[in-house]
């Protein structure tokens, strides 16, 4: 595979001309270089180079005169590690999945300063090498530890003298019977505590003063970046959010509550069932007391969940973690007979917290929203993935769908994972294909993996949306040549519409009865039309001149071919709302067809699966529509919000015939749709430093929203009620609002803000406030509004 440039720090045009790419190749490596000093450090391990799925005990005693006042350790594996400083467990799975280019690795920055003391000193590694490759993982092919850390006058590198051992109780052969490269990287976890190194006691193998003495010394593997483990990249993500060990709401036995500790005097095994919170990314943990040899499994209600583990207890009161993350809402033990539950707790870690909010006097739309934020946190860890459990994918459609609602629920750890998103699927490119997933296998069944109609999605709402909510330019100006190439390999057909990509699939949605052609056809468009905004944006004209070329040829030829009298579609294909649905966000459906898209197709229609459905609702919305997209909305998830279990959003919707897929798939169409169109929060200018509230309430009388954006966090509280429309506003500095008073709501005679009049009679009013007043139209009174808190009432 072609080795691309990974290097944000330099300009990606230069891939044009030879020996720029020799010269950014060059900065690239030693800009990851610079990130850490390696010097005498070696990648170690035992001397066999594998097996997958094995886990290796690493530790090193040093002495210490004074504990320097920073401490940052520069550690790599391959694959995940859990690190412990004097018996402190002072990191939870630390290590990303390897790939940030072809047959590169991450390393951490972890701070040891508050972990270590005068005098001896232990630093204990667990490392689990995987030792394959699939969706979001490159294997390098051989398990590896790599630490350097400077403590003052003493050097701790990784070497020779550091005593491992392969920890006899996790058992390689766990990988259970969903390997395939379709499937997630992580395996499950087969522990037998009768072979432990006193895991989770007061001798553990982690703690100071265990005896290694029959632990072997490490073996050399080699220097930093030499093969089979590449160049090093700093870790470009925060770690995750370690909740520590927390208590079940409630745990059960079929339908009866219990208490612990518990006996199971029965003959049979039972199901202990743990209940969390909502769906979160978990690692089980318990207590038990027990005779050796009985066997306990712990795993998910989760029907999709494929990663489990298996415990085989020792004699006597025994504690066991899972370190391999599982989701779900409930965690599932099956207690043996005999065996005495002491204590179930589970441990939640999470990439970043829901920092937006959404509430309104609507209860199915405030816990709509609240589900599709959940949604969104499940599937982000090492990156943005499809699902949490199923595929673990870095699906580049599903993460165009996850881009939206991020800036209206997420914060700068999730910006940070787009951006990382981003420069993985870019630098796994294969030629000028975009392919739809990125690292794992660059080619699929044979072919690349390339899904045309999600990777035209993603150059407008993964690149274009990412840039222009964050503002971060050479993210964009890296990922612009790779747009370039790749819609310049569309042709174009006699009817002067574009020749459509197969890809490895003509895939376009999980919906019913997809109708690919002008699906395709309307996502190009929207790309050539992103690509004319990327490229204007970076100052870059020579390109402009062929895209526009082709806008025209599909603007003059598009309704011409697929318009059907009443909806947009091709001939003698099921009639089906998203064709038509593209065609108002595109722009190539004019206003006086909106009426007869509404009719046949946007409100009548149920075929779109929910990676398009919010595709459909933004149509409506866009048509003006807004009681009805929220109908729409409400029919659709009515089910799912009903039930009472269920925290996050399906992968398909109930009147699809086929199974449901996962509870918790990256479509989160309700998260952007109502803060975006209902409340009406949207950014005017790039990284939000103009932004306007003009909200579209419908038969909503109270609406609050906190949107983290880059400029700091948005409040919105809106309450529309006799006659008097209330808008409270944190507006943060650096930002300019342009507020609209919905004449929906109020027909106002006096609009006071923070009690001085602003407007009153149909005039403007001088203020302290230096709120200004921008003219009305017929939907609102417009102002704007400088940063600070204000209280907005219209009379």
């Amino acid at each position: 595979m072609e080795r691309n440039p990974r290097s944000p720090l330099a300009s990606q045009f230069a891939a044009k001309i030879v020996f720029a790419v020799i010269a950014l190749l060059f900065a690239s490596t030693q800009a990851a270089r610079a990130n850490a000093d390696w010097t005498d450090a070696q990648w170690i391990w035992q001397a066999e180079d594998g097996p997958s799925n094995t886990w290796v005990a690493f530790r090193k005693t040093f002495d210490l005169d004074a504990v320097p006042e920073q401490v940052i350790a520069h550690i790599a594996t391959d694959t995940k590690y859990w690190l412990w400083v004097n018996g402190e467990l002072a990191l939870f799975e630390g290590g990303l999945a390897r790939g940030p280019a072809p047959g590169d690795g991450y390393f951490d920055e972890v701070n040891l300063r508050n972990h270590l003391q005068p005098g001896e000193n232990t630093v204990a590694i667990l490392v689990w090498y995987w030792g394959k490759t699939a969706k979001t993982h490159e294997s390098s092919g051989q398990g590896g530890l790599l630490f350097s850390a400077d403590l003052g006058k003493t050097k701790l590198r990784s070497d020779e003298s550091w005593k491992l051992t392969v920890h006899p109780s996790y058992d390689p052969a766990s990988e259970g019977l969903h390997r395939s490269n379709n499937r997630p990287n992580a395996m499950d976890v087969k522990y037998d505590a009768r072979l432990a190194l006193g895991d989770w006691t007061d001798s553990a193998w982690y703690l100071p003063g265990y005896n290694d003495s029959a632990w072997q010394a490490a073996t050399p593997k080699g220097p930093a970046y030499s093969d089979p483990y590449g160049d090093l990249f700093k870790r470009p993500i925060p770690q995750w959010t370690d909740y520590g060990h927390v208590d079940y709401l409630s745990l059960k036995i079929g339908d009866e509550f219990i208490t612990l500790p518990y006996t199971n005097n029965t003959e049979e095994t039972v199901t202990l069932s743990g209940r969390l919170p909502h769906n979160q990314q978990i690692t089980p943990f318990m207590t038990v007391d027990s005779p050796a040899g009985k066997t306990i499994e712990i795993g998910m209600e989760n029907p999709f969940n494929l990663i489990d583990a298996q415990y085989t207890t020792r004699d006597g009161i025994q504690s066991f973690e899972t370190y391999s993350w599982m989701n779900g809402h409930f965690v599932e033990y099956q207690i043996p007979p005999g065996v005495e539950v002491q204590e179930l707790k589970y441990r939640w870690t999470a990439y970043d917290e829901i920092t937006g909010t959404f509430e309104s006097n609507d209860p199915f739309f405030t816990r709509l929203w609240w589900m599709a934020a959940n949604t969104l946190q499940i599937c982000a860890r090492d990156s943005f993935m499809d699902c949490p459990d199923r595929e673990r994918g870095l699906w580049i459609g599903d993460v165009a769908d996850q881009t939206g609602p991020v800036f209206y629920t997420l914060n700068e750890p999730s910006r940070l994972l787009l951006k990382k998103g981003i420069e993985n699927t870019f630098a796994y490119q294969s030629g000028d294909i975009i392919q739809g997933l990125a690292p794992g296998f660059g080619d699929y069944r044979g072919k690349s993996s390339e899904l045309c109609a999600q990777s035209l999605q993603y150059i407008e709402q993964g690149i274009w949306r990412y840039y222009f909510h964050t503002g971060d330019r050479e993210t964009l100006a890296y990922a612009y040549p790779f747009i370039d190439r790749y819609l310049k390999l569309w042709k174009m057909e006699e009817n002067g519409l574009p020749e459509e990509r197969r890809g490895y699939a003509r895939w376009v949605d999980w919906g019913l009865n997809p109708d690919h052609q002008p699906t395709h056809i309307a996502w190009y468009y929207m790309a050539l039309n992103s690509a004319v905004k990327i490229a204007r944006e970076l100052g870059i004209e020579d390109n402009i001149p062929f895209y526009q070329e082709r806008i025209k040829s599909i603007q003059e030829n598009y309704t011409k071919v697929y318009w059907r009298d009443g909806y947009y579609g091709s001939e003698g294909k099921t009639k089906e709302e998203r064709v038509s649905a593209l065609t108002v966000l595109t722009g190539l459906a004019s206003p006086d067809q909106y009426d007869a898209l509404l009719e046949n197709v946007l409100l009548s229609e149920y075929n779109a699966s929910p990676h398009m459905e919010w595709i459909v609702l933004e149509a409506i919305m866009l048509t003006g529509n807004y009681e009805a997209g929220l109908e729409r909305m409400r029919t659709r998830h009515e089910d799912q919000v009903r039930d009472p279990d269920l925290t996050t959003l399906y992968e398909r919707y109930a009147n699809d015939t086929r199974p449901r897929g996962t509870y918790n798939h990256a479509w989160n169409a309700p998260n952007y749709v109502l803060s975006h169109y209902i409340a009406g929060i949207v950014p005017e200018e790039v990284a939000w430093k103009t932004y306007s509230v003009r909200p579209n309430l419908a038969h909503l009388t109270h609406l609050k929203q906190i949107v983290p954006s880059v400029q700091g966090d948005i409040t919105v509280d809106i309450e529309a009620v006799k006659k008097t429309y209330t808008l409270d506003l944190i507006s943060p500095e650096g930002t300019t609002a342009l507020i609209g008073i919905p004449k929906a709501n109020v027909t106002p005679t006096t609009i006071t803000a923070n009690g001085q009049v602003i407007w009153k009679d149909g005039k403007a009013k001088k203020s302290k406030t230096k709120i200004s007043h921008q003219g009305e139209d017929q939907k609102y009174h417009h102002f704007q509004v400088p940063p600070g808190t204000y209280k907005i009432i219209a009379k």
